[in-house]
């Protein structure tokens, strides 16, 4: 970081923050704003891996992975919302991940955040287009950084999930002869390139394991919901007019993708 400081001088304002420290993000995301005047482009990007079966992992682990992961990025993109409003717009990139869209066994809190940020930033594009804030959710697939390493946390283990698929992934994620496709300082360039889209990309999904994995599994999704399309209608009132049509305000959400121009 000093080297950082020395290259790029006032240009460059750093702050220590812990993201599970909801008091402090707010206060952080102000000084910001007021030492560099403006802020076009927000970056969510912390979090961590918790690797373990929903049963063996601790309470304190179940909630510092949500407090990290979840709360923090909701109260940061929360915090930043203000200022992007009063100078008429700006861009949030929100860090998801693969997991955000399909789920492994061993990382079910991890998923939980993941489909959880995925949701909220997803209402909250909606909610803010209007004020020319453009908000997009970053997906990516395996990359070569200490994620997977350094960054995760592993529960404690039970003998009765050794044999289960929980472990078996773990045991693949752990497993450092088997890289990573990403690189992540082409990930990076196309989060940069993506700012400068118009409309905002709502989703970018990076890396060929997140495209191949995210296409089978949400047409597999899509599949086995037009399968129960009967099943899905049959509660409905008998037909009236106006009854069954799609809700004006879902109609007009925008789910422009990443090769929208």
């Amino acid at each position: 970081m000093n080297d950082l400081k020395a290259e790029h001088g006032d240009r460059l304002w750093l702050a220590k923050l812990d993201l599970s420290e909801t008091g402090a993000i707010r206060s952080v995301v102000d000084r910001a704003w007021a030492a560099l005047g403006r802020i076009d482009v927000v970056v969510s990007n912390a979090g961590y891996g918790l690797l373990g079966a929903a049963e063996e992992l601790t309470d304190e682990q179940v909630r510092h992975q949500i407090d990290t992961n979840l709360v923090g990025s909701i109260q940061l993109v929360r915090a930043a919302l203000p200022h992007l409003r009063a100078q008429g717009g700006g861009r949030i990139l929100q860090l998801s991940s693969m997991g955000g869209q399909v789920a492994f066994p061993g990382g079910s809190l991890y998923h939980a955040t993941k489909w959880g940020i995925e949701g909220f930033l997803d209402a909250v594009a909606q909610e803010v287009a209007v004020f020319g804030i453009g908000c997009t959710l970053i997906e990516p697939g395996g990359a070569r950084t200490d994620f997977r390493h350094r960054s995760a946390r592993v529960a404690d283990t039970l003998t009765a999930y050794d044999a289960s698929p929980s472990r078996m992934v773990n045991r693949i994620i752990a497993d450092t002869a088997r890289p990573s496709p990403g690189d992540p300082a082409k990930m990076v360039e196309a989060m940069i390139t993506s700012v400068d889209r118009e409309p905002a990309p709502r989703r970018i999904a990076l890396g060929s394991d997140a495209y191949q994995i995210m296409r089978a599994q949400l047409s597999a999704r899509l599949e086995t919901l037009e399968a129960q399309r009967e099943l899905a209608c049959s509660p409905d009132f008998p037909p009236e007019e106006g009854a069954g049509k799609t809700p004006p305000w879902f109609a007009s959400g925008s789910q422009t993708s990443a090769g929208s121009q």
